[in-house]
């Protein structure tokens, strides 16, 4: 199994995402699982939730190159799920989005070449394509940093690995808009 005996990180590992990943990482046998994220709460409860000894929680934020280096030491593979994804709330603070989607990505791919990790797996949406949003821009960009990144490697110094994957509106996920075409329906506003 690709997992099984890796040590895994997760950025934004206390989202939907992160729970759902850690769920399958832990059940394909991987050997521990770092959870780095800002939300002390949330990996209060998550660790309580799946209360395994190989589960390792870091509190960051993907804006800080020198805590994610520190995390992602001894590291096989990363998954980046850490954004700011919620439209409205993006809209009124497109910069924010700017750091932490565009210059926090920016700061995974270096921090995983700094420590070697063998692959880096960015997490982008469907709203990246052709994007009508500062959220789809910012997420479009973080994909484009991940693609390119392979470009520039001198691939017998390094060996990590980029990979952006991408998918779309994930019900019950944080920020999911499904939850809304409910409500309209629900008011007869089909």
């Amino acid at each position: 199994m690709l997992y099984k005996g890796k040590k895994v990180l997760i950025t934004g590992g206390t989202g939907s995402l992160g729970n759902a990943l850690t769920a399958r990482l832990l059940d394909v046998g991987a050997e521990t699982i770092r959870i780095f994220s800002r939300n002390e709460s949330k990996q209060i409860e998550m660790e309580s939730k799946f209360n395994d000894d190989r589960l390792r929680f870091f509190v960051g934020d993907v804006r800080d190159s020198e805590r994610l280096t520190n995390a992602l030491e001894d590291v096989d593979i990363v998954f980046h799920a850490a954004a700011l994804k919620h439209v409205p709330k993006i809209e009124y603070n497109p910069f924010e989005a700017i750091k932490t989607n565009v210059i926090g990505s920016q700061n995974v791919i270096d921090a995983s070449i700094r420590q070697n990790v063998e692959k880096t797996i960015c997490v982008g949406t469907d709203k990246a394509v052709s994007p009508l949003n500062t959220y789809g821009a910012t997420k479009l960009l973080m994909e484009k940093l991940f693609v390119n990144a392979n470009n520039y490697l001198n691939q017998e110094k390094h060996k990590t690995k980029f990979i952006a994957v991408r998918y779309g509106n994930v019900l019950g996920s944080s920020g999911s808009v499904i939850p809304k075409f409910i409500d309209l329906i629900k008011n007869g506003n089909q």
